[in-house]
């Protein structure tokens, strides 16, 4: 009695949800959509996903879903512009906006790292679409998450480069793009660690450890 009491509910819920988004405009459903997109997309991957998959996932017709979306392609290319926005707003957000000029190189390594990963614990699902996409170079979202990284990376750059303007001996034109990109990618590497392996380390050891294997002072 009471599993049928659930699955009544359930059903429900679906229904409720389908006749809602019904006499919703194609502006309110895409939200909609791409939340429901982004679920099946973690679970089944560029393959996997299909527009019927989507509909079903948002408890929708596929009519509704071509209703705001041509086909699966431009669907991913959204969700993954919405996701991209995320991810930035949220590295930015964690970046300490100065530094000390007594804070040594090392710091400023950590306190970036620490930016990616405070983004990638808070936003992971964010994280998991990127990774994904990004080691399948086959999918049509492959350039596009190349392009989100090098965005990143540039915005790293930004923040960076006036912290090592006021430090000693440093050469800030010359050396923070590539501690901007040595950043990055150890960030890759770690955010995947904390967010697909769910290794037992905070964000500010992870930080701090990976920050004295890439600086020794």
């Amino acid at each position: 009695m009471g599993t049928s009491g659930v699955a009544r509910v359930t059903a429900d819920e679906d229904g409720a949800r389908k006749r809602r988004a019904a006499h919703l405009g194609p502006e309110r459903r895409r939200p909609l959509l791409l939340d429901a997109a982004l679920g099946v997309f973690l679970e089944h991957g560029y393959r996997g996903t299909s527009m019927q998959a989507v509909a079903t996932a948002a408890g929708v017709t596929k009519p509704v879903v071509y209703e705001c979306f041509p086909n699966k392609d431009a669907l991913l290319l959204a969700l993954l512009d919405r996701e991209e926005r995320r991810l930035l707003d949220a590295v930015v957000a964690a970046m300490p906006r100065t530094l000390s000029t007594s804070d040594a190189l090392g710091d400023l390594v950590a306190a970036g790292l620490a930016a990616f990963l405070t983004a990638a614990t808070e936003a992971d699902d964010a994280w998991r679409i990127v990774f994904s996409a990004q080691h399948d170079p086959r999918t049509v979202i492959g350039a596009r998450v190349k392009a989100a990284r090098a965005m990143l990376v540039d915005r790293l750059r930004d923040i960076i480069h006036p912290q090592l303007r006021v430090m000693p001996h440093a050469d800030a034109d010359r050396e923070a793009p590539v501690l901007a990109e040595l950043v990055a990618s150890l960030a890759e590497t770690s955010a995947r660690m904390l967010v697909v392996d769910r290794i037992p380390w905070s964000v500010d050891e992870l930080s701090r450890y990976v920050a004295t294997l890439l600086v020794r002072d």
